[in-house]
């Protein structure tokens, strides 16, 4: 089991300017690694050029330049062009999927933040030693710095990467675990029904408040967003205001994470078993397609788009995504298990006689069976639902 630690790097004002321009280095390279595929694809006969090429020439690049790529590690370089390889072999599956390619594209340095050491050892040193008052991590052509390490890292170090946010300087581990000691039985099982009114309901009746970080950050994100927009295109004020919004942008994702974090948690910790809807989110939040005015040509009818702006806005603020990661991870961890069941009907399904109306939901939050007159809340109903089908499958599946 492979498990990841991001740590707070506090480095001295030397080693911050060395790890800028190890950063600034490798996004030369890769950027020059790109130009040299598209120069030869377009000029040299439609010439494929492949990790393996690019990998030997590095070291005639080392050589060539010895004050910008000669002095950071040669395995992190490696990294760097398999980095781009990568986005190469997903931009020709997307092809082939008939999906939007998207060919790759240069990074500028304020968009290319992150660089990999594929082993711990290899231009970089991670310091596992026990107790130790200070914890550093050394890396090559910057030196030892100090790592602010908030918890104990358990297993083998595999690979070390230095990650830039904002003003911000983190180290992200990956450490190979033994396999995990399960939590202790609690015979308890669950069905989660994920919302906007509420960010989940349990089926045994339990709301988690939906605590929307985005909507309460809205009116300071617009501000941040006007004054950028009033600022001069390459101006030091007008970087003071990017760094202003993106600083925002970075909380509201901390407190998303970090409420994600606590929620599942809290459900690994207390269910053995854990049911949810498998949303197809992406498709969830899409725009709604226009409506030709087949009487005017170029003209468009009405197709609710201001009002389904607003339903993908609240959508993506909730983060279930994030969250059903963050839950399958942590009940892997634990021990747990958790099934993802057809979310179809979950909400009008009445769960004492299973009858199934539209009418059955008459408003957000009541569900009122026509057949049997059940009352509940919609929520409870479509939590209950799911947890009969996650149980259903898990019998099948076994």
């Amino acid at each position: 089991m492979i498990r990841a630690y991001k740590f707070l790097m506090r480095p001295t004002l030397g080693q911050a300017i060395a790890l800028g321009e190890m950063v600034r280095d490798h996004c030369s390279l890769y950027n020059g690694a790109l130009q040299e595929r598209r120069d030869a694809y377009r000029h040299v006969s439609k010439t494929t050029v492949r990790y393996g090429q690019q990998s030997a020439q590095l070291k005639e690049i080392r050589a060539l330049d010895p004050e910008r790529q000669g002095r950071w590690s040669f395995s992190s370089q490696q990294a760097t062009l398999r980095r781009l390889d990568k986005a190469f072999a997903a931009f020709f599956r997307r092809i082939k999927a008939g999906d939007k390619p998207g060919y790759p594209r240069f990074r500028g340095v304020g968009r290319f933040d992150t660089v990999d050491f594929p082993k711990d050892g290899d231009g970089c040193r991670w310091d596992s030693t026990p107790h130790a008052p200070v914890t550093r991590v050394r890396l090559q052509g910057v030196g030892h710095v100090r790592v602010h390490q908030h918890r104990a890292v358990v297993g083998k170090v595999k690979t070390v990467s230095v990650k830039r946010e904002g003003k911000r300087w983190y180290v992200v581990l990956t450490a190979e675990l033994p396999e995990p000691e399960p939590l202790p039985a609690t015979g308890s099982v669950v069905g989660i029904d994920l919302g906007i009114a509420n960010f989940l309901t349990t089926s045994n009746g339990e709301h988690v408040a939906n605590p929307r970080h985005g909507r309460k950050a809205a009116k300071r994100l617009e501000a941040a967003q006007q004054a950028l927009s009033r600022c001069k295109r390459g101006s030091k004020r007008r970087r003071k205001a990017v760094q202003k919004v993106a600083a925002l942008h970075r909380k509201v994702r901390r407190q998303r994470l970090d409420h994600a974090h606590r929620t599942a948690l809290d459900l690994v910790r207390e269910h053995d078993f854990i049911a949810h809807e498998d949303l197809k989110i992406r498709n969830m939040s899409a725009a709604p397609a226009p409506k030709p005015d087949p009487g005017r040509p170029g003209a468009f009818l009405p197709n609710g788009a201001v009002a389904k702006a607003g339903l993908n806005k609240s959508i993506n603020d909730a983060g279930w995504g994030v969250f059903l990661t963050i839950l399958h991870a942590k009940a892997e961890s634990a021990g747990r298990e958790v099934i993802a069941v057809d979310p179809r009907n979950t909400s009008r399904r009445c769960p004492q006689c299973g009858h199934v109306a539209k009418e059955n939901r008459p408003t957000q939050e009541k569900f009122h069976c026509t057949a049997c007159d059940h009352h509940a809340h919609a929520d409870t109903v479509g939590a209950l639902n799911v947890l009969r089908a996650g149980l259903v499958r898990r019998k099948a599946t076994a």
